[in-house]
């Protein structure tokens, strides 16, 4: 039965979304006509995966293309959208510009599709390179820069899920950090980065002999953790 639905995005949004399309399109110099959908029902599809209908086929269905068709045209507006994110390093000018006092670090894990994919793990090892020991699930790690209010300025390619948070931020951001925080804009981080390096403030470990931590590291504890929590 036909029914009508309302996507909750705005129509400003859309359209947006349909200008980069269209943009792309005459990059690409496609013919005019030759496409199964306009760029604005292109964009409608998009942003109907992005609020949460993965079910390509059935979207494919929805706007009367083939299932390759909606998988291509949903893959050409992450693309599209993908490239108007700032860099790590424009994500830090902006960041220094709007007057942030300090940044926060940290690293999700998003499920995935299992991938065959093997790695040698730090005990030398095989395992497979996208499980995620600690959650015990397939996954990519992905790590992001927030700013104070927990808004995210920046993230990462991804990482197999077997890769620390640690390992993947070395890979992809620390360096920019290190000279972030010699002028002045630190990184707050939880207990995952230890040894991160200069400038990227994590918890202070409890002694390994059982002792209390001094009141003064507590304090520190506390207030760090107060300050990311809302990355």
């Amino acid at each position: 039965m036909p029914h009508r639905a309302t996507l909750d995005v705005s129509g400003e949004l859309a359209r947006y979304v349909a200008c980069l399309l269209q943009a792309e399109r005459r990059l690409r110099g496609t013919p005019k006509g030759s496409r199964a959908l306009t760029c604005f029902r292109q964009a409608v599809m998009v942003l109907r995966w992005f609020r949460g209908e993965t079910d390509i086929p059935k979207l494919g269905r929805d706007h009367k293309v083939s299932r390759a068709t909606a998988y291509r045209y949903i893959g050409e507006g992450i693309d599209v959208l993908a490239a108007q994110a700032p860099d790590l390093h424009d994500a830090l000018e902006r960041a220094r510009a709007d007057g942030h006092v300090y940044l926060i670090m940290d690293g999700t894990l998003l499920p995935a599709d299992r991938c065959a994919e093997q790695t040698i793990s730090v005990k030398g090892e095989p395992i497979d390179a996208w499980y995620a020991g600690k959650a015990h699930k397939h996954a990519g790690n992905v790590q992001a820069l927030s700013a104070p209010d927990g808004f995210p300025l920046w993230v990462s390619d991804v990482e197999p899920g077997s890769a620390h948070d640690l390992t993947a931020a070395r890979a992809h951001l620390l360096g920019a950090l290190y000279a972030a925080a010699a002028g002045g804009l630190p990184t707050l981080a939880d207990g995952g980065y230890d040894g991160a390096g200069i400038g990227i403030l994590t918890p202070i470990k409890n002694p390994s002999d059982g002792q209390l931590l001094s009141i003064d590291n507590r304090t520190h504890n506390c207030l760090l953790r107060g300050l990311r929590s809302l990355g």
